[in-house]
């Protein structure tokens, strides 16, 4: 066996072709390199990449981004609601309220910029130009992250920025002294050691690719151009090693310069246009129904209304319906296809709305809209607009379809009834024969736990809308974001149990498996033996619960919660008055950015007071700012933007 196995070793055990590498040659790629067909009928090379570039060809990665979709999707929704054709090529980059707005760390939706991590980094930077994103999408990864703060520090504060040479103030000095960049390394390597065009970008590459071979062969050369350049050797050794360290973190600027250009527009068409924006970036996830409620929850933040889907408005997608309103698209309906959609609009655009549920069984396709679709178009609340309840049209559903094939098997066969015969005398209005829909309504939980089916949440109302404060208060993290959390990390995480799965272990003893959601998403949390004995009582359907635990990505694409404790959630009710109150120590508050602050409150404007309750060393005292600075209490962005200026526990609930 080890005598067949040596000759293996080494060899390529299998192939992969790069999603997005396209190989630009000189001429016909026959003549530079062997190419063959692949099972999908793509030409691809048959060397390696790494060959690809040493044979002097040129490689390159096309990306394909959905938010390129959203984007121009946005763009169509304002020339359509409101006639304005907005150039987004054309668009300066030089938006101070979108600057603000990401400053605040209102980032949700936006490019590059919407994790939870990226939107502190954009509170503790507080960019105020082009360059501040450039570097941000450079600096926020594994690496050079712990360069962060230094960058946010010196550009608060420009006379902390150290420069070892003053020939290095134009090469780091726009990046406050952080070496972000390759090309900066280029540059430096340039103007400090005399290197040559070509030399400088095999210093690049052997940064990039951490090629210590090629390192090691730079060095000596390195130093010897820094000190024939008047430069110590002192100093040329630790410019080499800032070349060394930053192969760990420093990244591409042109690469980063794309990425933030488009983080940019997006933010800019989030602030400028945010109803239009938030109903194209729905109708870009509409297949990944996690992220559905992650964007309701964020655009209903935004003070947008979200609406439930409506066969007599809706489209496909989500669309803007008017002022600070998007609702829902139709295909975003369970069991409701492009198929059945297109089937609707056709007999709306043909007929005009729907009266009620027989004129829409009789106008729609039923090969295209079967009972199953309807069902769900009726739980969602698609059909509301009728002015029928949804348990009365659930109820007449079966006679309703029944009458419509009845009366297109008639059509097809060339019998007419009697009545289609009939014409009215004297104006009146013609026979109307369908059965009056009833009018009972089933109760709310129901109708809400419909919509939840149809649509994978909750929309014209929410268990947790009324007490969203206080919830978004108790916990660490909401489930929107969980997925973004370290394996191991301790949260509280709080909602309503959505469905509950007991099973029994090998040893006899009960534990649970549980779906948690809140207003942002859902988590699946494992109930271990012990915990689950001791919340037995509160661990049912529809309870809402607070718990405490760690976070579980050892599953493949999914992230789960192990519960350490679990205890009961009780808003309440009188916690939930329109007002925002912050808690600070007086020192806190004298130390605190006051314009800035201001700015802030005027920036989230609303109807509601803010109030500061001041720990002062004589005791408690309280304030209120004036009418100019009332805000709206449950804006998330305003909150986190308060939390990063006086601390987690500020807000009280």
């Amino acid at each position: 066996i080890v005598d067949t196995a040596r000759p293996l070793e080494g060899l390529v055990r299998n192939e992969g072709v790069h999603a997005a590498g396209v190989v630009i040659a000189p001429g016909p790629i026959t003549n530079y390199l062997p190419v063959r067909v692949d099972d999908e009928g793509n030409v691809v090379t048959q060397v390696p990449d790494h060959d690809v570039e040493a044979l002097g060809l040129l490689k390159m990665d096309f990306l394909g981004l959905r938010n390129l979709d959203v984007i121009q999707g946005c763009l169509a929704l304002i020339q359509e609601t409101s006639g304005q054709v907005v150039d987004i090529e054309s668009v300066g980059l030089d938006d101070p309220a979108t600057y603000r707005m990401l400053a605040r760390g209102d980032a949700l939706g936006v490019f590059q910029f919407e994790s939870s991590g990226m939107r502190e980094a954009l509170r503790d930077v507080g960019p105020t130009e082009f360059a501040d994103l450039i570097a941000l999408v450079a600096l926020y990864r594994p690496g050079p992250m712990a360069f962060i703060p230094t960058y946010a520090r010196n550009k608060r504060d420009p006379s902390k920025v150290k420069l070892a040479d003053p020939r290095l103030e134009p090469i780091t000095g726009p990046t406050y002294g952080v070496a972000v960049y390759q090309e900066q390394l280029m540059s430096m390597s340039r103007a400090m050691a005399n290197f040559s065009p070509s030399r400088a970008d095999d210093l690049r590459k052997a940064v990039s690719k951490k090629d210590k071979v090629l390192m090691a062969s730079l060095k000596d050369e390195f130093v010897a151009g820094c000190v024939a350049n008047g430069t110590s050797q002192k100093l040329g050794n630790e410019l080499w090693a800032l070349c060394e360290a930053a192969g760990d973190y420093s990244f591409n600027k042109s690469h980063a310069a794309c990425y933030a250009l488009l983080a940019y527009r997006t933010a800019y068409l989030k602030c400028n246009h945010p109803a239009e924006y938030m109903a194209a970036l729905l109708s870009s996830v509409m297949d990944t129904k996690d992220r559905v409620p992650f964007y309701v929850s964020a655009s209903q933040d935004m003070g947008l209304s979200v609406l439930p889907p409506d066969a007599n408005v809706s489209r496909g997608d989500f669309a803007v319906t008017g002022p600070g309103e998007i609702r829902f698209g139709l295909t975003a309906v369970k069991g409701v296809g492009d198929n059945a959609v297109s089937s609707i609009l056709a007999a709306r655009e043909a007929g005009g709305p729907f009266t009620n549920l027989w004129d829409f069984c009789r106008r729609v396709d039923q090969a295209q809209v079967n009972k199953r679709a309807l069902e769900s178009l009726i739980k969602a609340g698609a059909l509301d607009s009728t002015g029928d309840t949804r348990l009365g049209m659930l109820e007449v559903l079966p006679q309703a379809m029944g009458a419509a094939a009845k009366a297109r098997s008639d059509a097809a066969a060339g019998q007419e009834s009697l009545f289609g015969m009939l014409e009215p005398e004297d104006g009146a209005s013609a026979m109307n024969l369908d059965s009056p829909v009833p009018t009972r309504e089933m109760p709310k939980d129901e109708l809400l736990a419909g919509e939840k089916e149809a649509l994978g949440l909750f929309v014209s109302s929410h268990p947790l809308q009324d007490c969203r404060g206080q919830l978004r208060r108790a916990v660490t993290c909401g489930l929107g974001v969980i997925g973004e959390r370290a394996d191991g990390e301790f949260l509280t995480v709080g909602g309503i149990i959505g469905s509950v799965k007991a099973i029994t272990t090998r040893k006899g003893e009960p534990m649970l498996f549980l779906r948690l959601d809140d207003l942002e998403g859902s988590v699946e949390v494992v109930v271990v033996p012990n915990v689950y004995t001791e919340a037995r009582d509160i661990l049912r359907e529809d309870a809402l619960v607070l718990i405490a635990g760690r976070v579980d990505q050892k599953g493949e694409g999914e992230t789960k919660m192990v519960a350490r404790t679990v205890e009961a959630f009780v808003p309440d009710p009188d916690a939930e008055e329109d007002r925002l109150t912050l808690r600070v120590s007086a020192q806190r508050l004298q130390d605190a950015d006051l314009p800035h602050l201001r700015q802030l409150l005027v920036d989230h404007g609303g109807n509601a007071p803010v109030v500061v309750v001041v720990e002062t060393p004589d005791g408690v005292r309280r304030f209120r700012f004036g009418k100019a600075y009332q805000v709206n209490p449950k804006d998330g962005s305003l909150q986190a933007s308060l939390k990063t200026m006086f601390g987690e526990g500020c807000l009280v609930a």
